[in-house]
Formats: structure tokens, sequence, C-alpha cells
């Protein structure tokens, strides 16, 4: 059965590492990847499956990157059949899944609500269902460092300033063409609106190979900065921050009402997050020195024992991918207190100090203090999906009935 594999931002970044270590991974009839982790309560999967075929579509703003990125992944996904090939034992396998592999591209630009709508109905044109949607992409305002603050964070707590800085001063107030808070749409409700306007489509994959989306959260992702009635972070300072504890929130919730209904209408959800990776989202702040020197830190912070430093992107890429393909057995983990409810767990990329890649979990935090605002947020974002579905409705209807005329 071909798996069809939907992931956003894929032209770079983490993006484009999770696509790359999809395509390696499936190469070999038994994927690293989707083998259990130490946090895996069972580690026996009666219906381990393998796969020889792959759709994998590129959702990305710029087509003429995502085209250059695609070039590139399928040469890199080249080299590595190569190597495979003058391997011992080769047993033909990665060149039947290079010949079955179909890599497409589709434009999405998630600051605009109707290129999500028309994203979406192009998917339902080509694709008669979907398996995974990795909902990776995002951004961040940062605007400047405040280095008064990045001095007492590194003295206060050193390995921290490193994983979770605080220091990044972000802009306030960005409004996106839609009238939302720029950062909250791009990165939470263009992605929220992409889920249920493909919903169909996800309950449509067949039962070998389920459907599962996986939401992209991160380190920094935290409570302290989260305002239930700032929910779409036109205010505050760190919007960064409080939308991927909004997705920390909503997908842990959906996730739950999910494993409430039918096997039949069930659509799986999980939070990954790629641990501290170097990417050129704060490029613009700290220019080529720094940004060498940051590197360099990273690494020494990892030889000294964080965990949280993958810092290549196709290492960070571990955690979305294992929950792509490891059996719903070895990451589903039911909370401890309430064994009918899963654990509000997020999947992390970690690494040895050695650079050897691994998936961590943790708890969602305050999950318990917040619960009912994750009840009260779905509602609202759900409330607001339809809004803009019936807008785009009436806009179609005029622009059908436009043709007529």
């Amino acid at each position: 059965m071909r798996p069809i594999i939907v992931v956003t931002g894929a032209n770079g970044g983490v993006g484009f590492g999770i696509c790359q270590r999809l395509l390696f991974q499936l190469c070999h009839p038994t994927p690293n990847d989707a083998l259990p982790q130490g946090f895996a309560v069972h580690n026996i999967d009666p219906e381990t499956l393998e796969y020889d075929e792959l759709t994998l579509v590129m959702a990305c703003r710029s087509i003429k990157r995502a085209e250059a990125a695609r070039t590139k992944l399928l040469s890199l996904l080249d080299s590595y059949i190569l190597k495979l090939k003058k391997g011992p034992g080769y047993d033909g396998r990665a060149q039947k899944f290079r010949e079955n592999l179909v890599v497409d591209i589709v434009s999405l630009d998630l600051a605009m609500i109707s290129s999500v709508f028309k994203f979406a109905d192009e998917l339902t044109v080509k694709y008669p269902y979907v398996s995974r949607l990795i909902l990776n992409a995002g951004v961040a305002s940062f605007s400047a460092i405040d280095w008064v603050g990045c001095v007492k964070q590194i003295i206060k707590e050193p390995v921290n300033a490193i994983t979770a800085p605080v220091y990044y001063s972000q802009h306030t107030g960005e409004i996106s063409l839609d009238g939302l808070g720029w950062v909250w749409q791009c990165n939470l409700f263009s992605h929220y609106v992409l889920y249920r306007s493909i919903q169909h489509l996800l309950l449509a994959s067949p039962p070998s190979l389920g459907s599962r989306v996986v939401w992209s959260s991160s380190l920094e992702a935290s409570p302290s900065f989260f305002d239930a009635e700032d929910w779409q972070n036109k205010k505050t300072e760190h919007s960064y921050e409080s939308t991927k504890y909004q997705i920390d929130l909503i997908s842990t919730r959906l996730d739950q009402l999910a494993l409430q209904r039918p096997a039949s209408r069930r659509v799986r959800h999980f939070i990954s997050h790629p641990g501290v990776c170097s990417t050129n989202v704060a490029n613009a702040l700290v220019g080529p020195v720094l940004n060498f020197c940051k590197i360099v830190v990273f690494y020494i912070v990892r030889f000294l024992g964080s965990p949280n430093h993958p810092i290549d992107p196709y290492k960070a890429a571990i955690a979305a991918v294992h929950l792509s393909l490891a059996s719903l057995t070895f990451i589903t983990l039911f909370d401890d207190k309430n064994p009918n409810m899963t654990r509000p767990s997020k999947f992390g990329a970690e690494t040895n100090r050695w650079g050897d890649p691994q998936v961590g979990v943790a708890d969602v935090k305050d999950w318990e203090h917040n619960q009912a605002e994750a009840d009260v947020l779905l509602g609202k974002l759900d409330a607001l999906y339809q809004s803009f579905k019936s807008a785009e409705e009436v806009t179609m209807n005029f622009e059908t009935a436009s043709e007529r005329m």
C-alpha cells in the first residue's frame, strides 16, 4: 500500500530534513526510525508493514525553491542508494523503492487562508487519500537580541540559554492579510484549517496505513507566555513561544478526542519538536560570524551532555519521522492517572554527546492547569475556520456565477 505523506515547509531546514530522512528510511525493509524507542511500553508489533512505494507531497510557498529542493533531495537519495548497492547483502529493495517514488510539489502559502483552501482542493483532486500530514512549516518574528537579557540568562541558566533562549526580542502587533495575528496564523491556524480541510482525505486512508497528523512544536513552547485573552498572539512579545504552546494544547486534545471515536473515523494527532537545530530562522539577527560561534557553542553544549542539540536538520527530523513510520503500539502512551486518556506528551529529537540521534518524550507543560483552555481554544479555532470556509464558498459561488454569465 502506498503511503501519501504531505510535509509543509519542505524545501528547507527541518522540513527538508524530514523529507530526506523519510526517503532514506524507506529504502530499508525495516526502517530504524520505525523501531520502538526507549519510552515505548510495548516493543513487539504484530503488524509490522513494509512499504516499497511512496508519494511525498512537498507543500511550499515558493515553487522555484521547492523544485530546487526536490532536485537536491532526489540527488541525495540516488547517492544513498548507490552506497547501499555497494554494501554487503544488498537485495535491490532500495532501487525498487526509488522507481516507485513520486515526489510532488504543491503551492501553499500559510500567510493566506485562501491559499490553504486552494491547496486542500488541489490535494482532493490529485490524491484519493492522505496517510500522514506533517505540519512542519512555521515562522518567528525576531527583531533583535536583548544582550542584557542574554547575559543574565547565561549566568542564571547557561544550558537553557543555549536550548530555550528568552532573550530574542520579537515584533508585536503583526497582522496577516486575513486580519489575524501573523505568527499565530502561519504556525497554528493555517495548519488547523489545512487539517480540517483535508480531514476527509485523512479519513479515507486505508486501514493498513491509518492516518496521522504530526504537529511541530518547540522546546521553547511555554505556558508562561500563554494568554487566553490574547489567543491570536497579537499583543504578546513572545508570539512564537505562545503559539507553539497552543499547538501542544490543541494537538493533545485532538488526539484525546480522536480516541473516543470508532477506529474508522479516527485521525491520530502527535506533537514533535526538532530540539535545537541550526537553521536560517535567526540568521538575520546574528550574522555569519556570530552564527558560526553559535553552532560551535551548540556542539560544546552537546558534548557536555545536553540531549537537546541534534543541530543537523537531518538528525532533528527523527522525531517527526518516527511518529510517521512507527507502529501506533510504540507511540501511544497512556496517562498513569487516567488509563483511558492518552498521556499529554510531546516527542523530541535528541542525541547523545557523539551525535547519535534518538527520540525522547516529555510531558506537555501545565496540561492539567490548561486542559480546559485547550477545549476553549479548539472551539475558537473551529468557529474561525467555519467563518473562513463560509466566506470562501461565497467567493467560489460568485466566481462560478460570473463565469457562466
